[in-house]
């Protein structure tokens, strides 16, 4: 059976109340600027976690994805899972390793990029291609990105017929690796733009962009439709549901837990929908005890779930060693208020936010958020020791965004439960810090903090991060935040 997709904030007459889920892929912002979310979730029934043992990653997925009855040809479908292919390991794209007694990293950085954005945005191009394709219809896809989400959408999106892509991204506010990632793809449907702000800067504009009429009347002059590959697209979530119960089948497999044994989730959260992927999970029958979100010094998100406020009045983004969740604004704690509290409560707290940068939850409220989820966050200074500690006691190398998880392990949980923690970048992403953890030196540049790390561990710089360092600069575009309608509008002209 098909699972309908209804809006968040409510319907305002203007759009259907209900869509496919090939209609929220493809139109993904909804009445009121809310978002598509499920009006109700598939349920893994009580032996589902038994009969998928023996199951690869790909057949699992399959069978997550028929579950929601999404209106996609199964050869897209195939099409799409087929790309897991292309990781370090094509029957086991995303490990899950033990480096504590309790706690396990699922490492979902083994894809092309390096990073976990691959494991739903390489599925998620060619079934945003192919619905493109089957309307004869030619579509822009804009992305925004703290450094992870742009490099996947490029690597997906290029040279697919249908499709082109603008894709936003703070300038000064990546590492080397992940802006040379993206202004060396040379494809002629990519558009990559520095803007002079932050990531909520990008973030925000997306979203104007998406809600702008005047924005859309100049794109049909063209015959262009216009939609989003950030995770404000369902599409997206839906491919992130499937590592979650991945993992957890991982640790059954490792004898590390029994059956219905539940188990904490441990993510490090800047947008939620990384979080919001177990969420869902977990309602669909993982046995889950919470969530722990791990977050870094902008830590709204710990604000939220420990008083039910989120306020970001007094708030500037901060620029941290965890880059990627450098955010104020999480688009998909929405989705989250949405499922607890209705479209009327959640358009009420989505209006207050826009209009005073802050809501307040009530007591209720709060406490119905809290028996999902917990949160801690991590400073600078703690995730260069756990990086340093965790690499010298365990051996195990990790990224400064895993390293918040690490933090949040040891401060939230209440029961001795085996614990998830996600792993979403590799250390190739994040070099300079992690070089600063075990040798001690600070402010490398990337490549120098690559060779340094990589004599330290004894390990092979990945071809294809050395590599970026060789390959030419095609996109040098910087801009300021009210020229970037006008640079998109320039590109379309010329593609």
């Amino acid at each position: 059976m098909s699972t309908a997709f209804i809006e968040t904030r409510g319907n305002d007459g203007q759009h259907p109340e209900q869509v496919r889920f090939s209609d929220a892929v493809l139109t993904p912002m909804a009445s009121f600027g809310g978002l598509y979310s499920p009006e109700r979730l598939p349920q893994l029934e009580e032996d589902f976690f038994t009969r998928h043992l023996e199951s690869g990653y790909v057949e699992l997925a399959r069978d997550l994805i028929r579950r929601f009855g999404v209106d996609i040809d199964d050869g897209v479908i195939e099409e799409a899972l087929a790309l897991y292919r292309r990781f370090d390991d094509p029957d086991h794209p995303c490990p899950v390793v033990q480096v504590k007694e309790d706690l396990f990293v699922s490492e979902l950085w083994h894809g092309p990029t390096r990073a976990f954005k691959d494991m739903a945005l390489q599925p998620f191009g060619v079934v945003l291609s192919a619905l493109a394709r089957a309307r004869g219809e030619e579509y822009l896809i804009l992305a925004a990105t703290s450094g992870d989400t742009g490099p996947a959408a490029l690597e997906t999106f290029k040279n697919r017929p249908g499709v082109r892509v603008a894709c936003l991204y703070p300038d000064g506010g990546t590492s080397d690796v992940q802006r040379l990632q993206m202004v060396t793809e040379d494809a002629p449907n990519l558009k990559v733009i520095g803007i002079h702000g932050n990531f909520d800067d990008a973030q925000a504009a997306l979203k104007q962009l998406l809600a702008s009429k005047s924005f859309q009347a100049r794109l049909d002059q063209q015959h262009i439709a216009l939609s989003a590959a950030n995770s404000v697209n369902f599409g997206r979530i839906l491919f992130q549901i499937i590592y979650h119960v991945h993992s957890y089948l991982e640790l059954l497999r490792q004898g590390a837990i029994a059956p219905g044994e539940k188990v904490y989730l441990d993510v490090p959260s800047g947008n939620f929908g990384n979080a919001l992927g177990g969420y869902y999970a977990w309602k669909m029958g993982l046995p889950v005890e919470r969530i722990i979100i791990a977050s870094n010094r902008n830590n709204v998100l710990t604000d939220l779930i420990r008083s039910g406020r989120y306020d970001i009045r007094e708030r500037e983004l901060i620029a941290t060693t965890s880059p990627a969740m450098d955010i104020l604004v999480s688009s998909n704690v929405e989705r989250v208020l949405f499922d607890l509290f209705g479209p009327e409560r959640t358009r009420e707290l989505m209006s207050e936010l826009t209009e005073n940068r802050a809501y307040q939850l009530s007591d209720e409220e709060t406490a119905e958020l809290q028996r999902h989820f917990v949160a801690d966050f991590c400073d600078d200074a703690e995730g260069l020791a756990y990086i340093r500690s965790t690499f010298e006691q365990q051996g195990y190398l990790m990224d400064p965004h895993t390293a918040n998880c690490f933090k949040a392990f040891d401060s939230c949980r209440e029961l001795p439960l085996k614990t998830i923690a996600y792993s979403t970048a590799e250390w190739t992403k994040f070099s300079p810090v992690i070089a600063e953890a075990l040798t001690g030196k600070a402010g490398l540049r990337d490549q120098e903090a690559l060779e340094r790390i990589a004599t330290k561990a004894g390990i092979e710089i990945p071809a294809v991060i050395r590599e970026l360092f060789e390959r030419p600069i095609a996109q040098d575009s910087v801009i300021d935040k009210q020229d970037i309608e006008r640079e998109i509008l320039s590109f379309l002209e010329r593609a």
